[in-house]
């Protein structure tokens, strides 16, 4: 394991370290047969940084990524903090308003974007785009972003190295912008100091004990802080070879861990259940893994799981902007909802009243709140959204809008969520931004969007739309085709249900709870009754 000074708890620091002393033992290797040893990682990000620099990127800027899991992604990453630059990853599945507004919030100086990613641009408004360029990622003929001038991502690797454009960065300097669901508003740019990110790393590969002999299967998107910083983070300081797939597929999921050889792994929300509902076979249990990590794991089919693949579950709780807090000890056995002990010696952890923050006593229930123990290791706000800073950290806690409680024991238990979002296929949905998408609509007046349990939904959410017409109610089909083309795939309604008015309390907000309560209702509209198809 990488012993590192704090003062030096960068990722840059980190890869130049491994790369002196692993230069050429392989590190990552990729679903489309791409390779990267320790040194190469180092010396081409070296290169990106230098093209960057003359692209006009400069300390600070903002280098937005719209791409797939890729060596070009990491390469783009590690060569912007090189550069001083700020990395930016977004969600894949964004279009329209959504996309919209994280590129107006995050006004980067350079887009990263995969040439069959290009057209979700197309139903986005990007007039007054601070980008100059578009860096593409595959096909070099691919057309630019309006504004931008594009550049074959190619160029950048192949590039001459200029050492004055390689800078070394510090702990504190933010060096990522992760974006999280809003709740009452927009989606919020996570500020993520350099020590944050490198903690996120330390902690699994402390956690799970990491090392040069296992290997790492990494199937989930790069763009979330799970498998960008735990999962390749926490490879990169244990030395720990890691195979980046190109997504999650239940059904050749076991099939692609046996050929990446690998010991360990994170399937985040539904993913193990996908998997586990997948048919046995009498190979189930021909595989090297050791270890995966899953939150949540249900009693219904957690241990099952574990006996059927012959490994054990860990799991933890954290958020983007908070770290990951507490793990359980991947030796002790799994209790569905305990995210394991605190890491006291990083954080400080409270239950409290989500109404008065007054702090609740062992076993009583409240809304986890958090603080560092560290500098620099903890976010550092929201990106030019100073007043959901305050809201988020009131009286110096970071409120994570989450339910638990904290055990004599000092084990973190995971209970509900307070806050208004919906958590799907292993991301946070924002209510808010689906319901502006829909109250765009000339045919609504008003809506309310809520996350529902369904039969044959894997016990995850699914997406309810309570809408209010503005006249005769549209055509269920022809509104899902308008959210379609304006939001990503995860965020699509599968229910719609046309009501005459929503109730709402006596300060004009909606009555949401008595919408979840009510669930699935006799008049609501499925679209999976009707065959309807969210397409890719």
């Amino acid at each position: 394991m990488l012993d590192l000074p704090k003062e030096s708890w960068t990722l840059v620091h980190a890869l130049r370290a491994q790369a002196r002393r692993l230069r050429d033992r392989p590190f990552l290797t990729f679903h489309d047969g791409a390779t990267l040893t320790f040194g190469e990682l180092d010396r081409d990000s070296d290169r990106v940084a230098s093209a960057l620099a003359r692209l006009g990127v400069r300390p600070g800027d903002r280098v937005l990524a719209l791409a797939r899991n890729s060596a070009a992604f990491l390469l783009a990453m590690l060569g912007a903090q090189k550069r001083g630059a700020i990395f930016t990853p977004i969600n894949t599945e964004l279009r329209g308003a959504f996309l919209e507004h994280q590129l107006r919030n995050a006004a980067p100086s350079v887009l990263l974007v995969d040439d069959e990613l290009r057209s979700n641009f197309d139903t986005a408004d990007v007039s007054g785009l601070t980008a100059s360029h578009t860096v593409v990622v595959g096909d070099p003929s691919t057309r630019a972003v309006p504004g931008t001038v594009a550049v074959p991502f190619a160029e950048l690797v192949a590039g001459r190295l200029d050492p004055d454009a390689v800078i070394t960065p510090d702990p504190r300097e933010v060096c990522m912008i992760m974006y999280t669901s809003g709740t009452t508003g927009p989606s919020k740019g996570v500020l993520m100091p350099h020590g944050h990110c490198y903690l996120f790393g330390l902690g699994l590969a402390q956690a799970i004990r990491l090392g040069p002999d296992d290997r790492y299967y990494v199937c989930m998107p790069l763009f979330h802080a799970n498998a960008l910083l735990m999962q390749v983070v926490g490879c990169l300081l244990a030395g720990t070879p890691a195979h980046i797939a190109r997504r999650f597929s239940a059904s050749t999921w076991l099939e692609e861990v046996r050929a990446a050889d690998a010991t360990v792994t994170n399937a985040l929300g539904v993913m193990p259940e996908f998997i586990f509902r997948q048919p046995p076979t009498a190979r189930d249990r021909e595989h090297r893994l050791r270890l995966v990590m899953a939150v949540p794991i249900a009693e219904e089919w957690g241990a099952a799981f574990e006996e059927r693949f012959g490994v054990r579950f860990f799991q933890g709780f954290g958020m983007t902007e908070c770290n990951i807090v507490a793990y359980s000890d991947p030796a002790d056995p799994v209790l569905p909802g305990c995210a394991g002990r605190v890491r006291s010696d990083w954080f400080d952890v409270r239950i409290v009243d989500p109404d008065t923050d007054e702090p609740r006593p062992p076993d009583v229930v409240g809304e986890i709140a958090v603080r560092p123990r560290l500098a620099s290791c903890f976010s550092a706000g929201y990106y030019r959204m100073p007043e959901k800073t305050v809201e988020a950290w009131r009286n110096l806690w970071f409120h994570t809008g989450d339910a638990g409680r904290l055990d004599p024991r000092g084990r973190l238990w995971f209970v509900d969520r307070i806050k208004d979002c919906i958590r799907r296929r292993g991301e946070n949905i924002s209510s808010y931004e689906v319901e502006q998408v829909l109250n765009a609509h000339p045919g609504v007046a008003e809506s309310a969007v809520i996350g529902i349990r369904a039969v044959g939904a894997g016990g995850e959410e699914e997406v309810k739309a309570c809408i209010v017409p503005a006249g005769a109610p549209p055509d269920p089909v022809e509104l899902l085709d308008w959210c379609v083309r304006r939001m990503p795939r995860p965020a699509v309604p599968r229910f719609l249900e046309f009501m005459p008015a929503l109730e709402k309390t006596a300060t004009g907000k909606i009555r949401k709870q008595d919408l979840r309560n009510a669930g699935v209702t006799p008049s609501t509209w499925d679209r999976e009754s009707v065959g309807y198809v969210v397409p890719r």
